[in-house]
C-alpha cells in the first residue's frame, strides 16, 4: 500500500523561519490528492519534504508504511520510489522521447518493454525516436509524466506541471494525466494555485495558507463545508455580506438570506454575521409585474463563457460589486437593472 501520512510536519530553510506548521494529512492509497495555496503559502515546501529534498525539523513522514523522515530516520530521494514530475516537464534535451523515458530505470532494463509499455500509455508511442524540442509543451509534460511512472514508483509528485501551458491545453493535459495515474493506480499529489484545477482533479485537497493546513476534504467538501472565510473566498470563489442573524437568517444587502451557522455556537439575535455566498446561489430576473420579490441591482458587466456567464452587479447597500453565475442562455444587458433573488441558504460566520 503506498498510502503518505504526514504528521506534524514543520520545516524550513537553513536560516531561516519555520516555513510550514504542524502539516497533519493522510493520502490514502491510489488517491490524488491536491495541495493547494497561494504563492509563498509552502505548497511547494511541503512537496520537497514528501520528496526528501528538505528535511523537517519536526514531525514525521511515512510512505506506504514506512517512516522516511522523522526525529532519527531521512531516506535520500533516491531510495524513496517517489516519481516526480517537475513544473517544466525538464526534459534531457540531447536524448530521445524513448530515452527520456527510460533514463530512471536500471541499465539493464533501458530497452525493455516496460518503456513501451509506459509510451503508449500516454500516448507517446509515435513520438519514441523524436527529441523533446520538436514535442508541443503538453507532449512534453506526457514524456515526463511517463519518465516519473516507469520505475513504478509508489507516489508520484507532480510539482504544478501545467501552469506554463496555455489555458485549452491544460484542461486537456489535466484530464489526461487523471487518466493516466487512475490506470497505473497510482498515489499521486499535485502541486497547484489554481482553484479549478484542484478541485476538477483531485480526490482531495489540502487548503495551505502561511505554511498552515487551513482545510482538507473532497473538492464538494471544501467548496460547500467551508472552513472559515477565507477558504470559502479562496475556494471557488464567494460572496462575502456584513449583515445581522435574525434568529433564523441574515438581514443584509440582498435582503432575508436563509443561512446555516458555520460551527457550533448560534449567535445571539441581532449579532453581527458575514454571510457567505457563491455566485450560483444568485439568480437574476427582469425587472417587471412578474418579477419576484427581491433586491433590484445594476447590471456593470458581463463574462460570456458560452456554457454560463459571469454577470457583475452593483448592490445596493455594498461597497463592493458581486458576480452572479448564470447560465449562458441568459441573456443580461450592461448598465440594465435586474431583481436578484438567492436561492439556497448560504453560511453565516460571526
Amino acid at each position: 500500500m503506498s498510502d503518505v501520512l504526514l504528521r506534524e510536519i514543520v520545516a524550513g530553510y537553513e536560516g531561516s523561519e519555520d516555513v510550514l506548521s504542524g502539516i497533519t494529512m493522510t493520502i490514502p492509497h491510489g488517491d490524488l490528492a491536491a495541495i493547494l495555496g497561494p504563492s509563498g503559502s509552502g505548497k511547494s515546501t511541503l512537496l520537497r519534504v514528501i520528496a526528501g529534498l528538505v528535511r523537517p525539523r519536526a514531525g514525521a513522514v511515512m510512505l506506504g508504511g514506512r517512516a522516511v523522515s522523522g526525529p532519527r530516520v531521512h531516506v535520500p530521494t533516491e531510495k524513496r520510489r517517489i516519481g516526480l514530475v517537475p513544473q517544466d516537464a525538464a526534459l534531457f534535451p540531447h536524448l530521445s522521447v524513448r530515452a527520456n523515458v527510460a533514463f530512471g530505470l536500471p541499465r539493464t532494463e533501458r530497452n525493455s518493454a516496460r518503456v513501451a509499455q509506459m509510451l503508449d500509455l500516454v500516448d507517446m508511442s509515435d513520438f519514441a525516436d523524436r527529441s523533446p524540442g520538436e514535442l508541443s509543451g503538453g507532449q512534453r509534460h506526457r514524456v515526463a509524466l511517463a519518465r516519473a511512472l516507469a520505475p513504478d514508483p509508489d507516489v508520484v509528485l507532480l510539482d504544478e506541471p501545467f501552469s506554463a501551458l496555455d489555458a485549452s491545453l491544460r484542461t486537456e493535459i489535466r484530464a489526461h494525466v487523471r487518466r493516466v495515474l487512475r490506470y497505473a493506480g497510482a498515489t499521486a499529489i499535485l502541486v497547484t494555485h489554481d482553484q479549478d484545477e484542484a478541485l476538477s482533479i483531485a480526490d482531495q485537497v489540502a487548503v495551505v495558507n502561511n505554511g498552515r493546513l487551513m482545510q482538507v476534504g473532497t473538492p464538494a467538501e471544501l467548496y460547500t463545508e467551508p472552513a472559515s472565510r477565507w477558504v470559502a473566498q479562496f475556494v471557488g470563489g464567494a460572496i462575502v455580506l456584513a449583515g445581522r442573524w435574525n434568529g433564523k437568517a441574515v438581514e443584509c444587502p440582498l435582503g432575508t438570506v436563509p443561512a446555516r451557522v458555520h460551527g457550533t455556537e448560534t449567535p445571539a439575535k441581532g449579532a453581527a454575521v458575514d454571510v457567505v455566498l457563491r455566485p450560483e446561489q444568485m439568480a437574476l430576473h427582469p425587472r417587471g409585474k412578474r418579477a419576484p420579490t427581491g433586491v433590484t441591482a445594476l447590471v456593470r458587466d458581463v463574462e460570456y463563457f458560452g456554457h454560463d456567464c459571469l454577470v457583475t452587479l452593483d448592490l445596493p447597500g455594498h461597497p463592493e460589486p458581486v458576480q452572479s453565475r448564470v447560465l449562458g442562455n441568459q441573456q443580461w444587458a450592461r448598465d440594465s437593472e435586474v431583481v436578484v433573488t438567492v436561492t439556497s441558504e448560504g453560511i453565516a460566520f460571526t
